[in-house]
């Protein structure tokens, strides 16, 4: 049961990554391999460097009253842009605004599930 839910949490990401690509002009990718890739990045850069992250950049989060998770997870995006092929991203406010589509519905298709 646990392992249908990683399927479809990730098939979740897949999805919302496609949303988000055709939401933002300015983040492309060169087919779906890219996509399935990029969603396997996603996923491993939201599980395990985004908590370690958050803790170390505490401080600046907090003098920021929360703002500074946004350049965070823009940061992130633009960082996974880097190691996909295939998988292109315009710029820092492209990715801000990529990062918090891709947030927003991925929270919603987890929630869903």
């Amino acid at each position: 049961m646990y392992l249908v839910t990683i399927l479809l949490r990730y098939l979740g990401t897949v999805g919302a990554i496609l949303i988000t690509i055709h939401i933002v002009p300015g983040i492309t990718d060169t087919g779906w391999q890219a996509t399935l890739l990029a969603a396997l990045v996603w996923s491993i850069i939201t599980l395990v460097i985004k908590p370690v992250l958050k803790i170390l950049t505490l401080p600046i989060t907090l003098i920021t009253f929360g703002l500074f998770t946004f350049v965070l997870n823009a940061l992130l995006f633009w960082f996974m842009a880097i190691i996909v092929p295939g998988f292109a991203v315009a710029g820092f406010w492209t990715a801000l605004l990529g990062a918090f589509i891709l947030s927003i519905l991925t929270w919603l298709i987890n929630l869903a599930l």
